[in-house]
């Protein structure tokens, strides 16, 4: 149990195999099930862009991580567009190569999606991480901090289509090796703050590896063979808290508030949310082979470090996880954020069940989640109502980070297909087929994930970055015909402008959901900033009570559902976008026939 070379792990598993004999991490599929998702990367368009990284044999840590992605509305015309992060190779590094571009895919509204990033100057040309959309200057359009092993960027939307990058002005560029950020408002000025979490202190020209000056610990084996070094072995990079000023510009608060991680730890995706039920974002960082981080808003400007006391810096068997990804929501209904966090191979991911006044147990094994995911190394992960049941599923993306594996019989793979865990009752999770041809089929090397309503019909989609790969697309296909409601929010002047650290409760019938506006999570990804709802059967809404970043508590009356409502605080719902509206007044949804004809 624990350490293996340089990763914690849960231990040495045997493997697991299907009928056919195959890793299960790339098999184990049915031939007849229900079609949740389907794979349209190809028809979107999305197939013309390619993420790169490094060299094929991966023998440097700095080439296993892979990058991110966002969904986010840049031109505010009421449709999800995508923000891919790409890498670099060695051969860009040195300039013998044309460095690798992100992607900015218009959401053309007709299902497909055109690459517009060399024109809106969002292609980074950096060896790219992380990302996450956030409105920092409150203008009421969304901007992008993309991080990097190097100086970050962050991406300033001019309003026109393209953006401006200020990192450097801001105050934000750093340029250590920057991971999975997130925006939030910590002291509650009404402005978005950044967290940067720093990964592993690295130098490109004199990289780890066996017997180098950075190297020191027996950190460059897995399983008995030689893999690259790190992380454990290796200098942590610190984190980053920004404080916004209000002029454009940000000031290094880390130290100050106490988020500065002092023991160098390897942080990897971070995330504001409010999870001690105060009012107040907390901050969470997952961290690799390290303990992770809670830190408690104290309400004061600055933070506790509450890891331990929480449950959340280690798991059930009080073990250090090489934490990757982090995904929050309320999966049993009871107003109360929960935690699942995903992992290296050989161990199980966690689910933190969170029991009030920042306690959380690791519920992994009773909530039927543990055992299957042993074999998978875990990147993006979500909570996802995929059938609109009004209980939140769970969506897992993984891919291994040495390719050594597919030469051994360790039952599991480097491209792994994804995971999706039904919510039967609030309890217990069972594992969704994996139906020959669908999404759920695929197998890839996946990095980022970012869910969202992409094609304004009530589903939760999904897009993953995948190393070395095309990203992918799966549309939510689900047969249900469960009702839904989806809201976007627009802060007053006491608030951040998107939003970001509201939380919804939606009452409907005799169940109470909870959906938080959060920047940054899953792995070094952004999510669709509306707060979305399954409604199952239920056709009617009882309230709607919105808890702003100000403080203030709304309730706002909708009998509608099907439909994306925009509320602004203290003005209500300014506008309704549904099948049944007129063209004057909302952009109709695409009807159910639309949809199957585009398919």
């Amino acid at each position: 149990m624990g350490q293996q070379g340089g990763v914690s792990i849960g231990g040495v598993y045997a493997p697991v195999r299907d009928s056919k004999g195959r890793p299960i991490t790339a098999g184990g599929f049915v031939d007849n099930g229900p079609i949740v998702f389907q794979d349209i990367s190809r028809q979107a368009g999305l197939l013309t862009w390619r993420h790169a990284i490094g060299t094929p044999k991966k023998e440097f840590i700095l080439e296993s991580l892979g990058s991110g992605v966002a969904l986010l509305d840049y031109d505010n015309d009421g449709w999800l567009d995508i923000y891919l992060v790409n890498s670099l190779t060695y051969e860009a590094v040195t300039g013998k190569a044309t460095p690798q571009r992100a992607a900015l895919f218009h959401n053309n509204r007709n299902g497909t999606f055109t690459n517009v990033a060399e024109k809106a100057g969002v292609t980074n040309d950096r060896w790219g991480i992380g990302v996450a959309a956030g409105d920092y200057d409150n203008d009421g359009w969304s901007d992008l901090y993309v991080t990097n092993y190097g100086k970050n960027r962050l991406y300033h939307n001019n309003h026109d289509g393209t953006f401006t990058d200020v990192a450097e002005k801001a105050g934000v560029a750093l340029g250590s090796w920057s991971t999975g950020p997130t925006f939030g408002d910590y002291d509650g000025d009404g402005r978005l703050d950044l967290f940067v979490p720093g990964y592993v202190v690295y130098d490109i020209n004199d990289p780890p590896v066996p017997g180098s000056k950075w190297v020191v610990s027996n950190s460059c084996l897995f399983r008995g063979i030689r893999v690259f070094c790190g992380p454990r072995g290796l200098k942590g990079e610190h984190d980053h808290l920004f404080h916004n000023n209000g002029d454009g510009t940000f000031t290094d608060v880390s130290v100050k508030v106490g988020v500065n991680d002092p023991n160098g730890y390897y942080g990897l995706t971070a995330v504001f949310a409010n999870v001690g039920g105060t009012g107040k974002p907390d901050l969470l960082v997952a961290n690799d082979s390290t303990p992770n981080y809670l830190y408690r808003n104290k309400g004061d400007g600055t933070f506790e470090d509450f890891s331990f006391e929480s449950g959340y810096a280690v798991n059930g068997q009080g073990r250090e996880t090489a934490s990757m990804g982090i995904a929050l929501g309320d999966y049993s209904n009871n107003g109360r954020l929960d935690i699942l966090n995903t992992d290296f191979s050989d161990d199980y991911k966690v689910l933190y069940r969170n029991d009030s006044d920042l306690s959380f147990t690791d519920v992994s094994h009773d909530a039927g989640i543990a055992g299957i995911s042993i074999p998978f190394l875990s990147w993006g992960t979500g909570f996802i109502d995929f059938d609109n049941d009004g209980l939140k599923d769970i969506f897992i993306a993984s891919g291994h980070v040495y390719p050594e594996v597919d030469r051994q019989k360790w039952g599991t793979t480097f491209a792994q297909r994804p995971l999706l865990f039904r919510n039967m009752n609030g309890e217990k999770f069972d594992p969704v087929p994996a139906v020959i041809g669908s999404g759920l089929s695929i197998v890839v090397p996946a990095r980022g994930a970012a869910f969202g309503d992409l094609f304004n019909d009530g589903k939760i989609d999904v897009v993953l970055n995948n190393l070395d790969s095309p990203p992918t697309l799966l549309r939510n296909m689900n047969s249900d015909r469960h009702h839904w409601l989806e809201i976007k929010l627009i802060g007053g002047s006491k608030s951040p402008r998107d939003a970001v650290g509201a939380v919804v409760y939606l009452t409907a019938g005799r169940v109470r959901q909870r959906a938080d506006v959060i920047s940054g999570g899953s792995f070094a990804s952004s999510n669709d900033l509306r707060a979305h709802f399954g409604l199952g059967d239920t056709t009617t809404i009882n309230e709607i009570e919105i808890h702003w970043p100000s403080g203030a508590i709304e309730k706002v009356k909708s009998k509608a559902v099907d439909r994306i409502l925009t509320i602004e605080e203290a003005r209500g719902i300014i506008e309704e976008r549904c099948s049944a509206c007129s063209s004057g007044k909302s952009q109709a949804l695409l009807s159910k026939s639309s949809r199957s004809k585009m398919n």
